[in-house]
């Protein structure tokens, strides 16, 4: 029987963690424990990715998809570099992953081949923790650390395991030499709450508010029983950031939809004429679409109190969990639902939806991409997993794809780097098999990192009890990356244009290309009840144009507002309240 090795170990707190899978792509530093992850059986598994950044978006997509803590793996040099992209998705979306890089380095410092000072490379994306192993007896309590942080700081953190110390045998009890502290896998976080006098305040503050505005973010995922509930007793509208679009029913009659850039005009109109805002684990960096301040009072409920005001100025701060937080605020705040409040915004939702109808319904060259996603809408399954891409397609995504209850749709929402899609759809597919997954994106990201993954779906898919991985590609040839409708004339880069849904039948998967508005839903049906993946190929108009909302009470915005003049924009704010409510009418 061969000696038990540090790579051994690795193996053995990965199961710990009940580690499901880690993704990476093989190299001579990590040989050693690719071969124990290959003598495991499978548990946990290796799932080789095509590349290492799509192998970093994957351990992310996990997190984001599962809720647990997403695993990397990659050598020193190049491949550890090229995990950065996905390490920055992880950290600024607050997601929990562990890199684990192998090193094989020899000679004098500076001198050996792909040699790159990993400790400063992954300094600030790891920023919680980066440490190297040294010894045998060192390296269980090290994943337990870096596991740990992880998952209490939901950020990436970095083990560098040298490929020496990894084929380092080790016997079966390790001695606990001073220095090494042992540790127990999976500890639960503390329950984090407000103190009572914060949630008094709070309650106060809501008790006088008359219009009052509910900003979702993904910080609420499993709160949406209590958010809608402080709606209703307050008689509030609510809005949802990008990354907190799937926490709420989006068919509600006072969901506005999602807030900035990309949203739409109700969420907008929302912000613009209220005089309450409460915000429930957001960081939305959209904040010209916030009231202007010294419009409204504010309170913020997050469960890292390093973004209480990070964005926006906040009058009551309550650092805790999003559920337990609005639970004990329930209990303190009177049931005094405003009807007239909620009928001007439930007013707006449905001068929303009329409008994203016929904006969907316009004719397009050859068709409008609004409405490949408004017939998805119709048909997308109600225990499906969504991911999004960056480009044009977020645009479409957050205004015409109704997510209902169940439904879970994540993508690169802070960091926006394009090329995340399809590899949190493997994420997502591997760790539910047996549901549908559907990945959304554009020409440039399937050219950018699509293409090389559906090798990787292509390899996997027939180990799966639901065959159905959809991938969608609005193919607009726009160079740009964004499209926005450019004036009739204007000279455009064109991308080279691939055929899509032909590499898909090459890879023995399903292939769909569509180029008339009258055929897109029948293509919809086909994909959806394919018994492979597929690629549905939507040949879309890239002078379609993106109707970024207005942002409520532009005309103040930018102002400086210092002594007299603080003062006469305060009261101009209080002379526009009425006006910015009645324009919802």
């Amino acid at each position: 029987m061969a000696d038990r090795t540090v790579a051994d170990l690795v193996v053995e707190r990965l199961r710990a963690w009940r580690v499901p899978r880690a993704f990476g792509y093989p190299g001579a530093a990590l040989a050693p424990l690719l071969t124990a992850l290959d003598d495991a059986g499978g548990d946990p598994a290796f799932v080789p990715a095509r590349h290492e950044e799509t192998a970093a978006y994957m351990a992310t997509g996990h997190a984001k998809f599962t809720g647990g803590i997403g695993v990397c793996l990659a050598t020193q040099g190049p491949s550890a570099v090229h995990l950065l992209n996905g390490l920055y998705d992880a950290k600024l979306d607050s997601k929990p992953v562990v890199a684990i890089i192998g090193e094989d380095v020899s000679g004098p410092l500076g001198g050996a081949h792909e040699e790159i000072g990993l400790s400063r490379l992954f300094g600030d994306v790891c920023n919680q923790f980066v440490r190297y192993g040294r010894r045998p007896e060192q390296v269980p309590a090290l994943l337990d650390q870096a596991f740990r942080t992880a998952a209490a700081t939901r950020s990436p953190t970095c083990v560098v395991l040298p490929r020496a110390l990894q084929v380092t045998a080790v016997p079966d009890l390790l001695p606990q030499t001073a220095g090494v502290v042992t540790a127990t896998p999976g500890e639960p976080l503390a329950r984090v709450l407000p103190h009572d006098a914060d949630l008094d305040a709070a309650a106060s503050l809501l008790g006088a508010g008359q219009r009052v505005a509910l900003l979702v973010g993904q910080g609420a995922h499993g709160a949406a029983e209590e958010v809608v509930a402080l709606a209703d007793r307050l008689g509030a509208g609510v809005a949802t950031s990008l990354l907190g679009k799937p926490v709420l029913d989006e068919r509600l009659p006072f969901h506005t939809g999602v807030l900035g850039e990309v949203g739409t005009t109700a969420a907008a109109q929302l912000m613009g004429g209220c005089d309450t805002l409460v915000m429930i684990g957001t960081n939305d960096p959209w904040t010209d679409w916030f009231p202007l301040p010294g419009q409204v009072r504010t309170i913020q409920i997050d469960i890292d109190g390093r973004r209480i005001g990070t964005r926006y100025p906040v009058d009551v701060p309550l650092v805790g969990d999003a559920a337990d937080t609005l639970r004990a605020l329930l209990a303190r705040v009177p049931d005094r639902p405003n009807p007239q409040w909620r009928g001007v915004v439930e007013s707006a939702v449905d001068r929303w939806r009329a409008d994203a109808a016929d904006r969907a319904a316009v004719p397009a060259e050859p068709v409008n991409p609004q409405l490949v996603l408004r017939e998805l809408s119709a048909r997308l399954p109600r225990e499906a997993s969504v991911a999004v891409d960056v480009g044009s397609v977020v645009y479409w995504y957050a205004r015409h794809l109704d997510l209902p209850p169940g439904v879970q749709a994540r993508l690169c929402g802070t960091l926006g780097s394009m090329g995340c899609a399809l590899p949190y759809a493997v994420a997502a597919k591997l760790a539910r098999p047996d549901q549908p997954v559907l990945a959304l994106l554009g020409d440039g990201a399937m050219q950018l990192n699509g293409l090389a993954e559906l090798i990787t779906v292509a390899h996997h898919w027939t180990e799966w009890p639901d065959p159905r991985l959809v991938v969608l590609v609005l193919n607009n040839r726009d160079q740009s990356g964004v499209g926005g409708g450019r004036p009739p004339g204007a000279s455009v880069d064109r991308r080279p244009d691939v055929p899509y849904a032909g590499w898909a039948r090459l890879l023995g998967l399903h292939g769909v290309r569509v180029d008339r508005p009258d055929l897109v839903g029948a293509a919809w049906d086909e994909v959806l009840a394919a018994d492979r993946p597929s690629v549905l190929e939507a040949v879309v108009d890239p002078a379609v144009p993106l109707d970024v909302p207005e942002p409520a009470l532009a005309d103040l915005r930018g102002l400086v507002a210092e002594g007299d003049a603080a003062r006469r924009v305060r009261e101009r704010v209080i002379q526009t309240e009425a006006i910015a409510a009645e324009d919802l009418v």
